[in-house]
């Protein structure tokens, strides 16, 4: 890897970003949309939406990263433009961090817009700190990123990157512990969720919720994101291919 080549990614995918107004409201927009919207269907209790609304705040982030950084990736590869770079002295450790710190720039102007509208404007009732919140937003926003990149290597279409949210998001977001808690669940429903990074990126904002201070399982939960995206960012490198089929 080479840090020049990879900062000059990064400003070439922020370029094309910024021709593109849609995608940005798409990021920045839509999840604050979707807090604001729940906070009204939990009008009659507040509560439900402490609780509910904390562990969405860093499932959207995710779901929209997710996203937009697979169809944007995979826009790249069919146009083309990835094979070029590819066929000049660019590593695909330069290409797949760069990818990263475009998205992940973007992903903490998100988490923080969405974390500052919950916080100060839907009055979201926390124990911890806003600052805990905002990290695990962001994480969780890092996360989508990762998996976006690595769905892009096996998607030979839009249509078919969207194919793939039924079945790499939605069964994190009925398993994470959203509508149940996890303990509760069947055996084999628990096993599986244990495994999931989104149940830790939820439970890690439950951990904010009731706690004043970063625990041990909040740590815990923060390191299995985090590792996750590493690993995903690693596994998308691994399976970037220099050619277009």
């Amino acid at each position: 890897m080479n840090a020049s080549r990879t900062l000059a990614t990064a400003r070439r995918v922020l370029r094309q970003l910024g021709h593109d107004p849609r995608t940005i409201a798409l990021l920045l927009l839509v999840p604050i949309l979707l807090l604001v919207l729940l906070y009204y269907v939990f009008d009659a209790d507040r509560r439900a939406f402490d609780s509910i609304g904390s562990s969405l705040l860093g499932i959207f982030p995710l779901v929209t990263m997710f996203l937009v950084t697979s169809i944007a990736t995979l826009r790249e590869r069919t146009s083309g433009t990835l094979e070029r770079l590819l066929s000049m002295p660019l590593g695909k450790g330069d290409l797949i961090v760069g990818y990263a710190l475009a998205f992940g720039l973007l992903a903490v102007v998100q988490a923080a817009l969405a974390t500052g509208v919950a916080i100060w404007f839907l009055d979201l009732d926390i124990a911890g700190s806003p600052w805990l919140l905002l990290l695990v937003a962001l994480l969780d926003a890092l996360l989508g990123t990762a998996l976006g990149l690595f769905v892009s290597a096996f998607a030979a279409s839009e249509f078919q990157v969207v194919q793939f949210m039924p079945a790499m998001i939605f069964p994190q977001i009925l398993l994470c512990g959203l509508f149940a808690p996890r303990s509760s669940m069947q055996p084999v429903l628990e096993g599986i969720s244990n495994v999931l990074p989104m149940s830790y990126a939820v439970d890690g904002m439950t951990e904010v919720l009731h706690h004043t201070e970063a625990t041990g399982d909040f740590v815990r939960d923060l390191g299995i994101v985090a590792g996750s995206a590493l690993l995903v960012l690693a596994l998308g490198a691994a399976t970037l291919r220099r050619r277009t089929a």
